[in-house]
């Protein structure tokens, strides 16, 4: 106890330090296009080898904008916007293959598919037999000291996954894509070990995507993402240290040997995935299952900022605004009790379903970091916007505006500082501490001339509550206490 009290100190003091580096700026504030137009041209100009990134103490990683690592690719920060609300395109259709045709989550968290309910209105993506339930569109980054040497890496964190893991020499032939950082070499790293799937078959979690090969003792595994890109290899066992208190902890992990075999390409920038999906208990490679960890802590950075916090085990983040945790026995995902929705002070219907999933698995509401845009069911999301744009009286809406695919945007003149509807969102009661308020680029998104409703539908009964709605949210995930907390701007 007396240790995670001290490890809670030093994540408050470091999460400070973030916030003195980046500032309480108004990111989430203002929808004054000038403004929005200058963070972002700041935003496209960050250096990121001078990002903060300081040692960590255990169990606290740090945790980048993925934006910062792609930005460079794309001439303005509108190219970005546009593929990144396409990144998210994508995962939403991988989503509705999963939950539209009933795919389940084992005890261990690996994906099985005991029947198919229905064919998915909204999946584009069919997934394909080596697939598992994870997802490759995340939007958020974490820095791993890995190996005995001790390498820094890069890899993309997601609520949607459940497995670990990082490119690892020797590949097979020309298996390993071009990592800008050094690429971790199991031979020398004097802590590595190979799983035994025989010797150790409590930790060889069989399913659709790994196997135990018994003729070389190898839990293999082969998992191909939404947006075709696969990697194979087998599980391994190494530490991961956190530098601070230099802390090593042993997590079993993919050892990527194939990472180009699939018809698309890893993005050089990451070794890898490290899943977050929820804890469970028995079994399980995400990372707060390997860590034991019930609290789960982070902030996401905001759309213009550099970087913030992910710790396990404790959170420096007041419990304001509370939602329960619901155990879904279908999937991993953190579902949470959404109860009711408001525009200003008009209440949009829900379907029973969005609350009561335990009885009703085709629904529910879904907390998902990969997901930009909050997503409702087609009814209900249609209800949503008819009122909104109810609400909405001093600006002119444009017909058939497009910009990434938004169809609810206004033109607000330049230098002006709008006012937009609030929504609301209840969890389990129509209680003040049980009332997430969403305003101003929480609500609306500007996507090049145009102010968006930056909510979307799609042809599935559940609702996924995005990332873009809740950067600069102190969030607690407790699978202890099955609550998840908010507290309100606190890393802007």
């Amino acid at each position: 106890m007396e240790k995670f009290v001290q490890i809670h100190l030093l994540i408050s003091i470091i999460f400070s330090i973030f916030q003195l580096v980046f500032g309480n700026e108004k990111s989430l504030l203002s929808l004054n296009s000038s403004y929005i137009l200058e963070a972002r041209k700041r935003f496209m100009s960050i250096d990121l080898t001078k990002l903060p990134d300081p040692p960590m103490p255990s169990f606290t990683f740090t945790i980048f904008s993925r934006d910062l690592f792609e930005k460079s690719k794309f001439k303005d920060y509108d190219s970005l916007l546009e593929s990144k609300l396409s990144r998210t395109k994508a995962r939403v259709s991988h989503l509705a293959s999963i939950l539209g045709n009933g795919n389940s989550i084992g005890a261990n968290g690996n994906l099985t598919q005991p029947h198919i309910k229905h064919e998915s209105k909204s999946a584009d993506v069919k997934v394909p037999q080596t697939t598992s339930i994870h997802l490759v569109e995340s939007q958020y980054v974490a820095s791993f000291i890995i190996g005995g040497e001790q390498i820094k890496n890069y890899l993309l964190i997601d609520t949607g996954s459940n497995l670990i893991w990082w490119q690892c020499k020797p590949c097979t032939q020309e298996g390993c894509y071009h990592q800008d950082d050094p690429i971790y070499a199991e031979h020398n790293s004097g802590t590595h070990e190979k799983l035994d799937c025989i010797a150790k078959s409590e930790s060889c979690f069989t399913s659709k995507y790994i196997k135990c090969k018994r003729s070389n003792r190898a839990c293999i595994y082969d998992v191909t993402y939404a947006d075709r890109t696969r990697t194979r290899g087998w599980i391994a066992e190494d530490v991961i240290t956190f530098v601070l208190d230099q802390n090593q902890e042993r997590i079993l992990f993919g050892c990527g040997k194939d990472q180009t075999s699939g018809e698309a390409s890893f993005s050089p920038e990451y070794a890898g995935i490290a899943g977050i999906g929820r804890r469970v208990l028995t079994g399980g490679y995400s990372l707060p299952s390997q860590l034991e960890a019930d609290i789960m802590a982070m902030c996401l950075p905001g759309m213009y900022s550099g970087s913030s916090t992910i710790s396990f085990h404790t959170t420096p983040f007041q419990k304001t605004i509370s939602a329960e945790l619901l155990p879904n026995p279908a999937y991993p995902y953190y579902f949470v009790n959404l109860y009711k929705v408001f525009i200003n002070d008009k209440e949009i219907p829900l379907n029973p379903s969005i609350k009561n999933f335990r009885n009703a698995i085709d629904g529910g509401c879904i907390v998902d970091t990969g997901t930009i845009l909050t997503t409702f069911p087609r009814e209900i999301y249609n209800a949503f916007r008819d009122t909104f744009i109810q609400e909405v009286k001093d600006y002119p809406l444009v017909d058939d505006p497009e910009p990434g695919g938004s169809e609810t945007c206004y033109k607000v003149d330049p230098g002006v500082e709008p006012n937009f509807p609030a929504v609301k969102m209840y969890f389990g009661r129509q209680n003040p501490n049980n009332l997430l308020l969403l305003t101003h680029q929480r609500v609306m998104l500007m996507i090049r001339d145009l102010i968006c409703l930056a909510f979307t539908a799609w042809d599935e009964g559940f609702t996924i509550l995005g990332s873009l709605q809740l950067e600069g949210m102190g969030l607690t995930f407790d699978t202890a206490e099955n609550t998840l907390s908010f507290e309100l701007d606190v890393c802007n």
